[in-house]
C-alpha cells in the first residue's frame, strides 16, 4: 500500500513561475541570435549573388571582348533595329546566369526592353534568384508600366550597375529640385563601367579592376527623413524604375553627349542607404531617375562588386569621395577601403 507520504510532491506555484521565467529568458536571448544567423546566412547568400553576377559579367567579356551595356538601345551593335528603350545589362548576361532557355527567347528590336510583347510576356512573375538579396524588403513583383503590356509583372531586382559617379548631394535646378527620385532624368555619367551604350573592356579600367565598383547592392526602400519607406505610383523606387529589370535606355549616344534616362544603372550621387531624398506626399512620380542610392536592409551598409570580381561590404560612414574614386575606372585617385 501506498502512503500519503510516499506520494511524489508537485511543482509549487513559485516553482512553476521560476521555470517559466527561465524559459521566457533562454527564449529572449535566443530570438536574436536566431535573428543573427538568418541575417548572416542571408548576406552571404547576397555575397555570393554578386559573386555570380561578377564571373557572368567576366563570361560575358570572354565571349565579346567587352563587357555589356550597362543599358542599351535596339542599335547595332545592342540590338537589330529600331532604337527605342533597349535591354538592360541583366539581360545581357542571361547566358552566364544558367539563364540560356530565357536569352535565347528575347528580340533585340525597338523597344526590347520596355515595349516587346514577346520579352515582356517571358519574363512575366519569373523569379531570378542571382537577381535578389534575401534580405530585400521590396516587394517581389510589380506591374510592368509598359504601353504595350500592362499586364506584365517584373520582379524587383536588387543590383544595380555602376554608370559612375558624379558631385554628391548637390541640386541639379535644370531637371527639378530632387532628381534623385522625382522622375527627372539626374546626372548620368559615362566615367564608370556599366553606363548607358558602353563598350568596356577590362583593359580599360586604367584605375584598376580591385579598385572599381562595378555593381551597387540597391534592395531596400528609400526613406524619408523619419526613416519611413517611401514609394512611388508603381512601388518602391530603384534604378530600375516602374519599368522592370529588363529596360535599357533610348538615348543613342553615350554620356556626356547623351544625358537620357538610364535604368538599371546609377550615377552614384549620394551616401549607402542616404535618408531624406524623398517623400511620400507628392515627391515622387513614375520613374526614379539616374541617382538613386546603392542600398540594403544589411546592418550598416551594402555589398559591392568590384571588377576583379570580388565583393566587399561597404558601411554607411563610407566618406562620399571615397565611395565616388570607386565608382569611376579611370580618375587615377586613390582611396582605402572604409
Amino acid at each position: 500500500m501506498y502512503r500519503l507520504t510516499d506520494r511524489r510532491k508537485a511543482f509549487t506555484l513559485i516553482e512553476l513561475l521560476v521555470v517559466i521565467a527561465i524559459i521566457a529568458i533562454l527564449i529572449a536571448l535566443l530570438v536574436p541570435a536566431v535573428q543573427k544567423v538568418r541575417e548572416a546566412a542571408a548576406r552571404t547568400q547576397c555575397i555570393n549573388n554578386l559573386k555570380n553576377i561578377g564571373l557572368a559579367l567576366h563570361g560575358f567579356h570572354d565571349v565579346s571582348k567587352r563587357l555589356p551595356p550597362g543599358c542599351a538601345t535596339d542599335i547595332p551593335p545592342f540590338g537589330i533595329s529600331g532604337g527605342g528603350h533597349g535591354s538592360s545589362w541583366k539581360v545581357y548576361i542571361l547566358p552566364q546566369i544558367e539563364q540560356g532557355a530565357l536569352f535565347s527567347k528575347w528580340q533585340f528590336t525597338g523597344g526590347s526592353g520596355w515595349e516587346n510583347v514577346n520579352n515582356t510576356n517571358s519574363v512575366h512573375q519569373v523569379t531570378i534568384p542571382v537577381y535578389r538579396c534575401p534580405s530585400s524588403n521590396l516587394p517581389e513583383f510589380h506591374p510592368n508600366n509598359c504601353a504595350q503590356n500592362g499586364t506584365s509583372q517584373q520582379m524587383f531586382s536588387c543590383y544595380t550597375g555602376i554608370s559612375g559617379s558624379t558631385n554628391m548631394g548637390y541640386t541639379d535646378t535644370t531637371n527639378g529640385a530632387n532628381t534623385c527620385c522625382n522622375g527627372g532624368d539626374g546626372t548620368v555619367s559615362g566615367g564608370g563601367i556599366l553606363f548607358p551604350l558602353s563598350k568596356v573592356k577590362m583593359t580599360e579600367i586604367s584605375d584598376g579592376t580591385s579598385n572599381t565598383i562595378i555593381v551597387g547592392e540597391q534592395s531596400a526602400h528609400l526613406r524619408d527623413t523619419a526613416g519611413r519607406p517611401v514609394t512611388g505610383p508603381y512601388g518602391a523606387i530603384t534604378s530600375q524604375g516602374p519599368h522592370g529589370w529588363i529596360m535599357g535606355t533610348n538615348s543613342t549616344t553615350p554620356p556626356p553627349a547623351g544625358q537620357n534616362r538610364s535604368m538599371n544603372c546609377t550615377t552614384v550621387r549620394y551616401s549607402i542607404n542616404q535618408i531624406g531624398l524623398a517623400t511620400n506626399s507628392g515627391g515622387t512620380t513614375d520613374n526614379a531617375g539616374s541617382n538613386v542610392p546603392l542600398s540594403s536592409n544589411h546592418s550598416g551598409g551594402a555589398n559591392m562588386l568590384f571588377a576583379d570580381g570580388t565583393v566587399r561590404f561597404w558601411p554607411n560612414s563610407t566618406p562620399a569621395l571615397t565611395l565616388a574614386f570607386a565608382c569611376t575606372r579611370n580618375d587615377n585617385q586613390s582611396f582605402t577601403d572604409p
